[in-house]
């Protein structure tokens, strides 16, 4: 694979990570000042990872797949199916 088509999809698959941690934490009825506190963080903090203006860090999307019984995988856009693997 190139660098170029490798930072490509980096890039969707970031973009992609920020798009599903959003509407998960909506399609729950959490606002990001819910989400901020579990993850033991500031709301302006949390705002920055969903609009990709701050990495997350592996600890927190671990705690942010437990906390939506989920797969990193899915919250990090390489698979669509939200069901973990058991």
């Amino acid at each position: 694979m190139s660098i170029g088509r490798f930072v490509l999809l980096y890039n969707f698959c970031g973009d992609f990570m920020y798009l599903r941690i959003k509407d998960i934490r909506e399609d729950n009825d959490l606002t990001q000042k819910q989400i901020a506190s579990l993850l033991t963080c500031d709301q302006s903090l949390y705002s920055k990872y969903e609009r990709g203006e701050r990495e997350i860090p592996l600890s927190l999307m671990i705690r942010l797949a437990d906390f939506y019984k989920t797969s990193v995988d899915y919250l990090v856009g390489r698979t669509d199916n939200p069901e973990m693997n058991k």
